[in-house]
């Protein structure tokens, strides 16, 4: 409203008089200083913006070097910071200042030199990158380019829906120069009003023979041709660093200039591209415009996007902040495999880590443990024999293959998904838990005896399977490891997986039976003070028999029993053990307290209680019960059927103490 009797006028610019449009627009802030603006389209990026929406006049008065060109008319040839204080005592002198006030204006420094940085107007080469984005859009969109995690499929997205064109010319020196050569369009007359000739071409001589093609077109003979081409110039710009590297998956191959080639065709496209998230635009989606483009076909079939890693709190780590740990100080001390398996371990894809030496200390000991699982299997060389093969043997050789094929078939889906982090969480458990702390514990042979030949033959052979599938996370000391158990001079980076056969979950079950009652015993023992020599008698009141026919002697081995007997009934002066629909009588020869046992079942009725209660909550809330999954409603009524039974063991055995 304050300037609407100007709207469609001009006015002039003082001290030059040049006759300039009165524009309006919403870009302009209203309630900032007089709520008028001066534009300047050649000297800032929203006036530029602005004077071609308007159709505005695009004066340079900058030359190279800062100094004001002939187009700024006055203080020609003046450096532009002592142009601007001048400019002050020309507009005072002629009556054209209101007023002079201060304002935080946003200026850019120059990071290398800390110098203004001036916008100005300039010719440059640009890519139209709407023209060649939308297979690369549809590539990704359509799953045929898969991310992981799939989160990033919205950012992609978004930057290519709002692409813009592409400035590819940059002022450096160094980088591949822009093959676009100059010379005149005319050998005679005025050249300074002319835009020069302009060839595009890979070498200064095809560029020369072109040219002279050109002039020779133009009537000109060919030795003045000739003489005229030998003078032209390549342009002094550079392609943009990130217009390089698009080319990348095809061209490491000659894919683009020998097309068709014999590496291209057995290379690309490329499998997996692992990288930064925060160059998803610069560099993913620009690779996949070019293969698009240039190869017609997509550049890779995956894209694996790491997390940033940052220090404890929370920021990326750098060298200006001085929260890099030293790696080479890290191997030292930890040794590579650690920090490789400490990084991993705690790393899921997309996600940040937080850096915590912890984790390195985690992949140490871990170290630590795999050569000690080789040195026990190394001792056992001297001690083996032809025996019969024991029942015990039998099934622990049996279980472990049964659980190794099983975590083999969850690892390859894992990794397939790109999980990472979770199929090192998973082999990690493998290693130290079922292997270490089970199987060895269940094959090792008692004080002075000898270990069965074909089990310890099975038991290397779990050893070379586990260091084969452990070595893509950790491949030094697997690869030490397998060469030691096996002699051999082939490695195992080069060795191939075989295929998985299928697992006997009844083999499965049993052996977490096994665990869980060995677990359950030993937790028991150890309440009652009882010292690991110390023999039970050891009585079962199971649910199903059948359960425990093929674990009896390794139960018994492995919880010290000197006996295992079935029962129907409770055994009096006994420690009663429920797990489970399943209950343990535990016999001794040492003194019991009753009021020990009254307590710990106590503990556990209270516990249970607790927990039926939140199942019971949970089954009788409607809301949960129509939207939940029909097999988790199935897992949570087991889980109270579970609960009920063991609550009435529970209840028999506090009656009968």
């Amino acid at each position: 409203e304050r300037y609407k009797h100007l709207h469609g006028k001009f006015a002039f610019v003082p001290l030059i008089n040049r006759r300039i449009p009165i524009i309006t627009d919403e870009y302009v802030t209203m309630d900032f200083g007089t709520g008028a603006l001066k534009v300047t389209p050649a000297h800032d990026m929203n006036d530029n913006m602005l004077g071609q929406k308007h159709g505005l006049e695009v004066i340079d008065i900058l030359n190279d070097d800062g100094t004001l060109g002939e187009a700024a008319q006055i203080l020609v040839g003046e450096e532009r910071f002592t142009a601007r204080k001048k400019i002050v005592q020309l507009l005072e002198a002629a009556n054209a200042i209101e007023k002079i006030e201060d304002y935080t204006s946003e200026v850019g420094y120059s990071e290398r030199t800390d110098t203004v940085v001036e916008p100005r107007l300039s010719l440059q080469w640009w890519v139209a990158m709407k023209k060649i984005s939308e297979p690369a859009l549809n590539a990704v969109m359509n799953d045929e380019i898969k991310f992981h995690p799939s989160k990033f499929k919205n950012t992609y997205r978004y930057w290519m829906e709002n692409i813009k064109d592409w400035c590819i010319s940059r002022q450096l020196w160094w980088g591949h120069r822009i093959p676009a050569w100059y010379g005149p369009k005319k050998l005679d007359g005025d050249q300074s009003k002319e835009e020069p000739a302009c060839i595009i071409a890979a070498t200064k001589e095809a560029a020369t023979a072109l040219f002279t093609e050109y002039y020779v077109s133009q009537g000109y003979t060919e030795t003045v041709a000739k003489n005229a081409a030998g003078n032209i110039e390549q342009d002094k710009d550079c392609l943009d660093t990130w217009f390089s590297s698009w080319l990348w998956p095809f061209e490491v191959f000659k894919g683009y200039s020998n097309p068709g080639n014999a590496e291209v065709k057995y290379y690309y496209p490329t499998n997996t591209l692992v990288t930064a998230p925060e160059i998803i635009f610069f560099w993913v989606a620009r690779m996949i415009i070019a293969g698009e483009e240039y190869m017609g076909a997509k550049p890779f079939n995956d894209v694996y996007f790491t997390g940033i890693v940052r220090d404890k709190l929370g920021r990326k780590m750098s060298k200006s902040l001085g929260n890099s740990p030293d790696l080479l100080e890290l191997i030292d001390n930890y040794g590579a495999d650690a920090v490789r398996f400490g990084i991993m371990f705690s790393s899921p894809a997309g996600n940040d880590l937080m850096f915590d030496e912890s984790s390195l200390e985690q992949g140490k000991f871990f170290n630590n443990k795999l050569w000690n699982a080789l040195k026990l299997i190394k001792m056992w060389e001297g001690r083996q024999a032809v025996t019969q093969e024991s029942l015990a043997g039998t099934f622990a050789v049996m279980w472990f293959e049964n659980r190794l094929n099983e975590v083999k078939a969850e690892v390859d889906i894992l990794i397939q998904n790109f999980k990472l982090s979770e199929a090192l969480k998973t082999i990690y458990s493998l290693i130290w838990d079922d292997f270490c702390s089970w199987y060895l514990e269940w094959v090792k042979p008692g004080f002075e005896q000898l270990i069965d030949v074909s089990v310890q033959g099975k038991t290397v052979a779990f050893f070379t399977e586990l260091m084969q599938l452990l070595h893509p996370f950790m491949p030094f000391v697997t690869e030490e490891i397998y060469h030691l158990l096996l002699d051999t001079p082939d490695d195992l980076c080069v060795k191939q997986f075989s295929a998985i056969p299928a697992t006997q979950q009844n083999i499965l079950n049993t052996g977490a039976l096994l665990k869980e009652s060995i677990t359950a015993i030993r937790d028991a023992r150890n309440k009652a003070r009882l010292k690991p020599k110390d023999e039970i008698g050891l009585y079962i009141q199971p649910a199903d028999k059948s359960h425990y026919a093929h674990i009896e002697i390794l139960l018994a081995k492995q919880v010290n029993a000197k006996a295992i007997h079935y029962t129907s009934d409770s055994i009096p002066q006994s420690i009663a053990v429920v797990m489970g629909k399943d209950k343990f009588y535990l016999v001794t020869d040492q003194p019991l307290v009753a009021g020990n046992q009254r307590e710990e079942l106590l503990k556990e009725q209270q516990h249970l209680a607790g927990f039926l209660a939140s199942i019971e909550k949970k089954l009788g809330n409607e809301r949960f019960v129509l939207n939940a999954k029909p097999e988790i409603i199935e897992l949570e009524r087991k889980k109270k059927s579970d609960a009920e039974a063991k609550l009435k063991v529970i209840e028999q055995s506090l009656s009968s103490l």
